[in-house]
C-alpha cells in the first residue's frame, strides 16, 4: 500500500485511481481525474523492445496463489523476486520504520505493521482529537484507496469482519466474538457468522449481504480497484464473480481457490469492507464514477465514526457514530483532521497546540526531537524504494539486457547510507532486496535470509544489492553502462552518449531530500536527474498512467507474506506502476480505440 509521506522513518505506496489503458505514442497526455498543473508538460507513454517479457512472471504468481505445498510456494516466491529484481527497475532503498509525534497526554491511539492508525479508543483531556495524516485524500471508498493515509480514515471510518487490536492481533469486528467463522477441512470454505443487530451509521440493518456486495464489487473489472487482483486471485472465481454467498442476514460463506494463510488478515484489510449499496448505485447511476457515493461528508460507513464535514484540500471532521457496535467505549466525540502536506506548517501547528497527532516531521527538525517523549517511532512492514517504467523512452533502442544494466547501474550508485544517516535519521535499515527484513514466508521460517535451500545473490548483504556504496559498485555501474551502449572518459559519461532522466516525486521535505541524494549520486558519472515533484494525487496518478521515467515509490505491506510484495506487479495489477507486460500491443489497441 502506497504511503504519501516518508513519515522519514517508514511508510508505503499505491494509489486509488482507476488504471486507465495505455495512451499511444506521440499522444498527448492529459490526467482524466486530475489536471495538470500549471507549467507542466506530460510527456506521453512510450513502448519500446527494451521491456521485459512479463509472461513467466504471471504464469509464476498465478502458480504460487494456486493448492501447491508450502516448501514448493516458498521456492516460487524466490524465483519471482529473482525475476523482478533481475529488471533493474525496482530499486530498494531501505525498510521503513514509521515515525509520528503524538501530545504525551494523549494516550490509546495504536498502529500495527502495516501503517494502519486507530483513533477510536483514544483518551485525551480534550474533546476534540486534532490530526494530520496527509494532505487531501485520493479516495475514501474503501474498494478504490490504495494509499496508507487513505486505509487511516477507512479503519475509524469502516469495519471489517476482523481488525487489529493495539497488540498487533487480529480480532473480530463486525465478525461474532464468539462465534466468528469456521473454516472446512481443505481450507477452502469460510463461514463467517456476523455479531447480531449490527447497522449502518443511519440506523438502517447492515448484512452479511453488504459484504458480499462489497466483495463482487471490488473484484469486479468495472470498479477498477486497484486490488482487485485481491479477489479474483483470491476466491473462487468463474470470471465473472467471485464466489461469495450471503446465506441469511449473519452467514457469509466464501469458497477460495487455494488454502489461504492470511484469509483473515484480507478480512481486516479496507478493500474488504462493507459499503451501502443503494447509496452507492444512487450516486453513480450511470457506473462511470464508482466513488462518487463517499466523496463528499455525509455519506454512510459502518465505523467507529462518519464523516461529518470535509472543506477539500483543508479539512476533515469526523464524528462519533453512536450506531457502532462498540460505540460505548469511544470516548472522544470529534476528529479534526488537518489535510495538508507542507511538513514544516504541520510541524508549527502541532508545536502550537492546534494538532494533538503528526503523522510527519521535516527532516531538519528529527536529529533536534528524536529524543523527546512525543517523538514516535514503531516498527512497520514495508520498503521504501524507487522505480522505472519499463516503457520509458530513456530505453528506447536499447535490447532487454542493456535496459537492465542500465537500470542496475543506477540502483549501484546510490548510496543508501547516506540516506538513513542524514534524511531518515531513525536507525532505517538498508534495503538489498524488495521483500522487506522480517516479512514470514508462509511455511515457518523468514523470507529474507540465506537458507540451504535459496541463497540470495549477494550473500553477505543477503539480497540483490551491496549494503555500502564503494568504488568497485562504481566501476561495476560504468561497466554495466558500457555493455549497454555507454562511452566514458575518465569516469564520466561522454558528451556522445549523455544520459538525462527525469525523476517524479510527491511533494515533502524527506522525499526532496532523497532526490537530491540520488540526483547528486547519479552525477558523480555524469548522469543527468531533473527533479520534478507533483502534488499527492497527480502524482498517483502520473505513475500509475506511467506518465514517468524514474519515479519515487514505497509499499507497506497489506499483509505479512511475501505475495503481497509480488503479486502488485502482475501485470493486471493497478498497483504495477513500473508497467510490466503493458507492451506495444496494448499501445497499438489503445491508438485504435482513439
Amino acid at each position: 500500500m502506497t504511503k504519501k509521506f516518508l513519515s522519514i522513518a517508514l511508510a508505503a505506496v499505491t494509489s486509488a485511481t482507476m488504471l486507465a489503458a495505455p495512451v499511444a505514442a506521440n499522444a498527448t497526455y492529459e490526467s482524466p481525474l486530475y489536471p495538470t498543473p500549471e507549467g507542466v508538460e506530460l510527456s506521453p507513454a512510450s513502448y519500446n523492445e527494451a521491456a521485459p517479457d512479463w509472461t513467466e512472471y504471471d504464469e509464476l504468481i498465478a502458480q504460487i496463489k494456486s493448492n501447491i505445498p508450502t516448501d514448493e510456494r516458498v521456492a516460487l516466491m524466490h524465483q519471482a523476486e529473482d525475476i523482478l529484481m533481475e529488471t533493474g527497475a525496482v530499486i530498494p532503498i531501505y525498510y521503513y520504520n514509521d515515525l509520528y509525534l503524538q501530545k504525551t497526554d494523549v494516550e490509546n491511539i495504536y498502529s500495527n505493521l502495516f501503517g494502519f492508525k486507530y483513533f477510536m479508543y483514544a483518551d485525551s483531556p480534550r474533546d476534540v482529537l486534532k490530526i494530520n495524516l496527509a494532505s487531501e485524500p485520493a479516495k475514501l471508498d474503501p474498494a478504490l484507496n490504495s494509499s496508507v493515509d487513505g486505509a487511516c480514515i477507512a479503519v475509524n471510518v469502516f469495519s471489517g469482519l476482523y481488525a487489529y487490536d493495539a497488540d498487533g492481533q487480529l480480532v473480530p469486528d463486525c465478525a461474532d466474538p464468539e462465534n466468528p467463522y469456521e473454516v472446512s477441512d481443505d481450507g477452502l470454505t469460510y463461514t463467517f457468522h456476523l455479531r447480531d443487530g449490527l447497522t449502518w451509521s443511519d440506523g438502517s440493518p447492515l448484512t452479511a449481504g453488504d459484504f458480499e456486495y462489497a466483495w463482487k464489487r471490488a473484484a469486479s473489472d468495472a470498479t477498477g480497484a486497484d486490488y482487485g487482483y485481491l479477489f479474483t486471485d483470491t476466491f473462487a472465481y468463474d470470471g465473472d464473480e467471485i464466489d461469495v454467498k450471503a446465506v441469511d442476514d449473519t452467514t457469509l460463506v466464501a469458497t477460495l481457490n487455494a488454502p489461504c494463510a492470511y484469509f483473515l488478515d484480507l478480512a481486516a484489510f479496507p478493500a474488504f469492507y462493507p459499503v451501502p449499496q443503494e447509496a452507492v448505485e444512487e450516486a453513480d447511476p450511470e457506473g462511470n464514477n464508482p466513488g462518487a457515493w463517499c466523496a463528499e461528508a455525509g455519506f454512510i460507513s459502518n465505523g467507529a465514526y462518519t464523516v461529518d464535514d470535509w472543506t477539500h484540500e483543508e479539512s476533515i471532521v469526523l464524528k462519533k457514530n453512536d450506531n457502532w457496535h462498540d460505540a460505548e467505549n469511544v470516548s472522544i466525540g470529534e476528529i479534526d483532521m488537518m489535510l495538508s502536506a507542507d511538513d514544516t506548517a504541520i510541524y508549527a501547528a502541532y508545536n502550537s497546540g492546534d494538532l494533538d497527532f503528526a503523522d510527519t516531521v521535516p527532516t531538519n527538525e528529527i536529529e533536534a526531537i528524536k529524543n523527546n517523549d512525543d517523538f514516535q517511532v514503531v516498527d512497520n512492514l514495508g520498503t521504501y524504494y524507487v522505480a522505472f517504467n519499463v516503457n520509458s523512452p530513456l530505453f528506447e533502442g536499447k535490447t532487454v539486457e542493456e535496459a537492465a544494466n542500465m537500470r542496475k547501474a543506477f540502483s549501484l550508485l546510490i548510496d543508501r547510507d547516506f540516506i538513513i544517516e542524514n534524511i531518515g535519521q531513525t536507525e532505517q535499515k538498508v534495503a538489498t532486496s524488495f521483500i522487506p527484513e522480517g516479512m514470514a514466508d508462509g511455511n515457518g521460517g523468514v523470507f529474507k535470509a540465506n537458507t540451504d535451500e535459496y541463497t540470495f545473490p549477494v550473500e553477505d548483504a543477503v539480497g540483490y544489492y551491496p549494503e555500502e556504496l564503494t568504488d568497485a559498485n562504481v566501476d561495476e555501474a560504468i561497466a554495466l553502462l558500457e555493455s549497454a551502449g555507454y562511452v566514458f572518459e575518465d569516469g564520466m559519461l561522454s558528451d556522445e552518449t549523455p544520459i538525462s532522466v527525469t525523476y517524479l516525486f510527491n511533494e515533502s521535505t524527506s522525499h526532496q531530500a532523497i532526490a537530491e541524494a540520488i540526483q547528486q549520486d547519479l552525477a558523480m558519472i555524469g548522469i543527468d536527474i531533473s527533479l520534478e515533484s507533483r502534488e499527492w494525487n497527480v502524482f498517483l496518478d502520473e505513475r500509475k498512467q506511467g506518465h514517468f521515467d524514474f519515479a519515487r515509490e514505497g509499499w507497506l505491506a497489506d499483509y505479512n507474506d511475501p505475495i503481497n510484495m509480488l503479486e502488485m506487479w502482475q501485470t493486471s495489477s493497478g498497483n504495477n506502476d513500473c508497467q510490466f507486460g503493458k507492451s506495444a500491443e496494448q499501445a497499438a489497441e489503445a491508438a485504435e480505440a482513439e
